[in-house]
């Protein structure tokens, strides 16, 4: 192997750990968003309160594509992620209520 594809290994390797130690922080990070929104599922449920507020996830969606954006992220794929997450946790919610 010469120098270069030596050194293309080795950066290859060092950007897998990089994207495995992220993978691990955003898994980690959605259980301990979960937590908090089985939580509140919990609570409206008590109260008898809907499960789904979409004015707040209309702020919450808005603020995430601020936030991509001055992350250099896609806003576009930032707001599919948040609704994907937010139709989880209404599924979530509605369990709660049943």
């Amino acid at each position: 192997m010469t120098d270069v594809s030596s050194r293309a290994a080795d950066l290859l390797k060092e950007h897998r750990e990089s994207i495995d130690r992220l993978d691990a922080i955003l898994v980690y990070t959605l259980g301990e968003r979960f937590k908090h929104t089985q939580a509140v599922g919990k609570l409206k449920a008590e109260h008898d309160l809907p499960p789904s507020d979409p004015a707040r996830e209309a702020r919450q969606i808005e603020r995430l594509e601020d936030l991509a954006t001055r992350a250099n992220l896609d806003p576009e794929f930032a707001k599919k992620f948040l609704n994907f997450i937010i139709d989880e946790v209404i599924r979530h919610h509605k369990k709660h209520q049943e």
